[in-house]
């Protein structure tokens, strides 16, 4: 599976952390930045390229940081196919997944360490879209929204 990732300087650190631990465990990474910390760049310059690379399908699930995790949520959920979400703990990680074919998930850098980020990552990642006849007809109705 390629993961793509990104972030702005308020998680360039947990950005390099999460990017060694997926490697670690054999996922492909391609890294959409920030390459090194810069106080003054701004998150959708980042989160939004790989936003769209989820979108087009040219990574297979996306990992957005930012301080918060909020602004990074933002920005990815207005590209079209992007079912972006700001994740702070594993039931949604795996559940956001399994019902509503969540593709990225958003962590804030200044809010969770790299122990919690590892355990969301891996509810998030191994975790299926269900695709149920219930969940086809919501997602439906979001995809809806993008037209």
């Amino acid at each position: 599976m390629t993961i793509g990732i990104a972030t702005d300087h308020g998680g360039i650190e947990l950005k390099q952390q999460i990017q060694e631990y997926l490697e670690g465990k054999g996922y492909t990474i391609r890294d959409f930045g920030a390459f090194s910390y810069d106080a003054a760049d701004d998150f959708p310059d980042f989160v939004v390229p790989l936003a769209r690379a989820v979108g087009s399908g040219e990574v297979e699930r996306g990992v957005a940081v930012c301080g918060s995790g909020v602004g990074a949520s933002i920005a990815a959920n207005k590209i079209k196919n992007v079912r972006a979400c700001l994740i702070t703990e594993s039931y949604s990680a795996r559940q956001g997944v399994e019902h509503d074919d969540m593709n990225m998930i958003c962590v804030g850098g200044r809010v969770i360490g790299i122990e919690l980020a590892k355990e969301l990552i891996d509810n998030f990642l191994g975790a299926e879209y269900q695709n149920l006849p219930r969940q086809q007809r919501r997602m439906g109705k979001v995809a809806d929204l993008e037209q």
